[in-house]
């Protein structure tokens, strides 16, 4: 799925992200969504998002729809 479009992503969701400080590299950073941070339906950087784990990112990839 999508990463761009805001109603693909749920929270729960396993997402790869990249952390605004990882922009140059591309590192992608793994977590499951706590809070959708983008209000818009869409951007084409993906959508930004707080992990659980607290850090930020544009969604880039989703790893696992399933919601636990």
């Amino acid at each position: 799925m999508d990463g761009t479009i805001r109603k693909n992503i749920k929270e729960g969701m396993v997402v790869a992200v990249v952390q605004k400080h990882h922009q140059r590299t591309g590192e992608l950073t793994e977590g499951v969504v706590k809070q959708l941070l983008t209000k818009s339906p869409e951007h084409p950087h993906g959508i930004k998002v707080r992990l659980q784990s607290g850090e930020v990112g544009r969604v880039k990839e989703i790893v696992d729809d399933e919601i636990d």
